[in-house]
């Protein structure tokens, strides 16, 4: 802070012509200013471009707002990587509302336990997953607003809820005045992680928090503009690592993947183009175990991020001898997703392939926009030489 002799202490009060609140909303406006007709939505038949998307989020948002949906209430999603699973990004922190997307691998317990502890106003479920969802809503004292998602690539299911997301958004205005929030550390959603010795621990992610982590993502990673983005990553885990943000940004391309299977992931590379999709090791692995048929025919970089357990050097350096290149990031729901990223240095490409995948697995260092990275003793928590040998447990401080 200034001292109050300064005279940068005077004349420049935080105001709405110095200072605006840090928000993913943000990027999808842009989108749709600048690149209206440019594809941002792929699946199978449905190709809808940035405009169309931002319309359909601001009649989301509209269509809740007359619903009474605002400021502090939670909309809790269960769906797969499907349109509607992106527009809800949006569209329900544009009406004020608070985003929890649902973990579609939940049993009906603990699934109840979220929609009561998230004190969940409306819930918009995937046919897939209304068998689940009627079980968890059974189980609690007040059923809230239920929205069916009536996905028409999808056979199955039943319809559950007073009406389907298609007639909840002809009831919103697509001209629907959405505002920025007045505060950058306003809730935009809310995340649970799995309650392996108890229930599931809810983690509040703001808009600032978003926009900064959906920026790194796209410094960190060099996605450059218009990135294909393959959703092979759920959406619902830390809101897809924060990529729905990213994504918007960029003014790239969201092909949606409701079952991630390595025949539709190698015809979405090829069909699309895809140039970015992230996956845990295990889905690398499943890759990399396909069949030389469903590898055939990819002829143009692809990029892969990797989190989640350590992958084995092996299976990084055989998705690169595919032509693939492999990026190592790690992080938590508790910091929206990845924090810390194998940054690669030039000068490792003239070693050895070995080591090369060998120095790939590493977890890395800080992200670009994280602060407070250290790795601790973990009887003392004091910081262990920076050697690469150490052993230690990580932690940091993130400076949203």
């Amino acid at each position: 802070m200034p001292t109050p002799s300064s005279p940068y202490s005077f004349g420049l009060d935080k105001n709405v012509a110095n200072f605006a609140a840090l928000s993913p909303l943000g990027f999808i406006e842009r989108a749709a200013s600048v690149f209206p007709d440019y594809p941002a939505v792929v699946h199978q038949q449905t190709r809808r471009s940035w405009s169309e998307t931002y319309r359909r989020c601001r009649q989301l948002a509209g269509a809740l707002h007359s619903r009474g949906i605002g400021k502090g209430d939670t909309v809790a999603v269960m769906a797969p990587n499907i349109p509607a699973m992106f527009e809800v990004h949006f569209g329900v922190p544009m009406s004020g509302a608070v985003l929890n997307a649902l973990n579609i691998r939940l049993d009906a317990e603990a699934l109840a336990f979220i929609l009561q502890h998230a004190e969940a106003k409306v819930v918009i479920v995937d046919r897939e997953f209304s068998g689940v969802i009627e079980r968890a809503l059974n189980m609690l004292e007040h059923r809230p607003l239920v929205i069916d998602i009536d996905d028409p690539y999808y056979e199955g299911g039943q319809l559950i809820g007073e009406c389907d997301y298609e007639a909840l958004l002809a009831e919103g205005s697509e001209d629907f005045d959405w505002q920025m929030p007045d505060d950058e550390w306003d809730a935009i959603s809310l995340n649970y992680t799995s309650g392996t010795t108890g229930n599931p621990k809810g983690v509040v992610y703001h808009h600032r928090g978003a926009y900064l982590n959906a920026m790194s993502n796209i410094v960190s990673w060099n996605m450059g503009q218009h990135p294909v983005y393959l959703w092979t990553l759920p959406m619902f885990h830390c809101n897809g690592w924060c990529f729905p943000w990213s994504v918007a940004a960029a003014a790239g391309v969201n092909v949606c993947l409701r079952h991630v299977r390595d025949d539709a992931i190698y015809t979405a590379i090829r069909k699309d183009k895809v140039s970015h999709f992230c996956g845990a090791p295990i889905v690398l692995n499943m890759l990399n175990n396909a069949s030389a048929e469903l590898k055939a025919g990819i002829d143009h970089p692809v990029n892969v991020m990797t989190a989640g357990a350590a992958p084995p050097a092996a299976v990084i350096q055989n998705m690169e001898a595919m032509g693939f290149t492999v990026t190592h990031v790690y992080g938590l729901t508790e910091t929206y997703g990845p924090s810390v990223v194998c940054e690669w240095h030039d000068a490792w490409n003239e070693r050895e392939q070995d080591e090369i995948a060998r120095l790939k697995a590493r977890q890395g260092v800080r992200a670009p926009m994280l602060d407070g990275l250290m790795v601790a003793n973990p009887d003392t928590l004091e910081p262990v030489p920076r050697d690469g040998q150490t052993m230690g447990k990580s932690s940091c401080a993130v400076i949203w």
